[in-house]
């Protein structure tokens, strides 16, 4: 078995992968086979097209390499589920947009996995705390 030589982490749209910069090369300075990295990642993350993931690729020292695509990022639901397109450079006291209990509840849901949370509540707690770094309220 071939040892892990490097760990990449990346934020690349769903479905959208292209060998262009910067994708290509970060993936090439690992010795990453560009074109054989962008057609298996588009098609682990063609469900989940229009959003932007990370993901974390496991680079080892024969060359080959396996990933793991996480959820979308959090201020992409929450920007989403608002309807707008950025948040608030002054959130303490300029607000942009606002955002249910119910759609704070669907994104906790959705991120779970990926958060240091042992239940929704928790989880909730953590999606509204980066709703007021971006000047979102929650109704």
């Amino acid at each position: 078995m071939a040892k892990l030589a490097q760990q990449l982490k990346l934020q690349i749209e769903a479905g959208k992968a292209v060998p262009a910069p910067p994708l290509g090369p970060a993936l090439g300075q690992a010795g990453v086979n560009i074109g054989e990295f962008v057609n298996q990642f588009n098609a682990a993350t063609q469900e989940q097209m229009g959003s932007k993931v990370s993901v974390i690729i496991n680079v080892y020292d024969d060359r080959s390499f396996d990933f793991k695509v996480k959820t979308p990022l959090t201020a992409g639901l929450i920007l989403k589920a608002a309807g707008i397109k950025s948040g608030s450079g002054k959130p303490n006291t300029k607000k942009v947009g606002s955002i249910t209990d119910a759609q704070l509840t669907e994104i906790a849901e959705v991120k779970m996995d990926d958060l240091n949370a042992h239940d929704v509540d928790a989880a909730k707690k953590i999606i509204a705390g980066s709703c007021r770094a971006m000047g979102i309220d929650i109704k």
